[in-house]
């Protein structure tokens, strides 16, 4: 369990890490950088060390093209394109969504049961997400408001979740039933994922960089390198690979509620390296969530 726990907190710093880090890089460029690097050496470290393991089945191409477009690409483009507007706290709230679509995923394609315990749990849950839905926390955010009391920002953020926990169908179904390593099926997912994010950044950023290169080329470019590897190690190579093992052990479902550990620390996260301050709706949608994850999980 102390895994679960270390896994959901390495989680939290990667939207403390995200966010400063996009003082300095645009969010699609950064993670086309970040995931063709991480990508490489996951795959490079199966080649070496793990050949075996280093193998595609024809018949699976199709899965794990859905990797790449939903796993990486959807995921991590829409969710740091919101980062960079929305507090990091918040990020890693709204991203914690997951375990109540997962439950829906979950009833709705794998035919799992759903008893009216269950269903009373996911809709004191998602009344915990609608009250974080609606209540602004930064300037950037309300500048971009897109209808009744979403921002553009958090409807980004809601497709990378559905697309995130989509993806996470998909990885369990390649883990088990295609008997491929977590580290093969992400290396491919990030470096392809990678080159299709950085495409998208030089359609929608391309001005932007060109601005701003010459500065963080040669002022920031150390800073810039250190939060990217950090982010790397942190995320593609411990956290995510991490959930992929614990993905043997522990059942999607559990793995996706355990995630609620992970918006208090981002908080805390948040608070001491960035100066945010969440207010008292955030605690009081921490709190219905957690109520609706007892009620839901009680009945696993």
């Amino acid at each position: 369990m102390y895994l679960v726990i270390l896994m959901y907190m390495l989680f939290a710093s990667t939207f403390t890490i995200g966010k400063a880090a996009l003082f300095y890089l645009e969010p699609i460029f950064f993670i086309g950088l970040r995931m063709i690097i991480g990508g490489l050496i996951l795959l490079a470290y199966l080649y070496f060390f793990k050949r075996d393991k280093f193998f595609i089945k024809k018949e699976h191409w199709k899965l794990f093209l859905q990797i790449i477009i939903f796993h990486i690409y959807i995921a991590y483009v829409l969710e740091f394109w919101a980062l960079k507007y929305l507090t990091s706290f918040k990020t890693a709230f709204i991203y914690n969504l997951s375990p109540f679509l997962t439950a829906l995923f979950a009833y709705i394609f794998l035919s799992e049961k759903m008893s009216a315990k269950k269903w009373l749990g996911l809709l004191i849950g998602f009344s915990g997400f609608f009250l974080i839905l609606a209540n602004g926390e930064s300037p950037e955010e309300v500048g971009k408001q897109a209808a009744f009391f979403l921002s553009w920002p958090e409807i980004s953020l809601l497709i990378a979740v559905i697309s995130a926990v989509y993806g996470w169908i998909i990885f369990k179904k390649l883990t088990h039933q295609g008997g491929y390593s977590p580290l093969m099926i992400n290396g491919v997912g990030m470096i392809s994922g990678g080159f299709l994010a950085l495409a998208t950044s030089f359609l929608f950023e391309r001005s932007i960089l060109v601005q701003n290169a010459k500065s963080w080329l040669i002022s920031d470019i150390y800073t810039v390198l250190g939060y990217t590897l950090l982010l790397i190690i942190i995320a593609n190579v411990i956290a995510y690979n991490l959930y992929g093992h614990l993905l043997k052990k522990y059942s999607l479902t559990f793995l996706s509620f355990a995630g609620f550990t992970c918006p208090l620390f981002a908080a805390l996260f948040g608070n001491i390296f960035l100066g945010e301050l969440p207010n008292i709706c955030f605690f009081v949608a921490v709190l219905l969530v957690t109520i609706g994850l007892y009620i839901f999980y009680k009945q696993e």
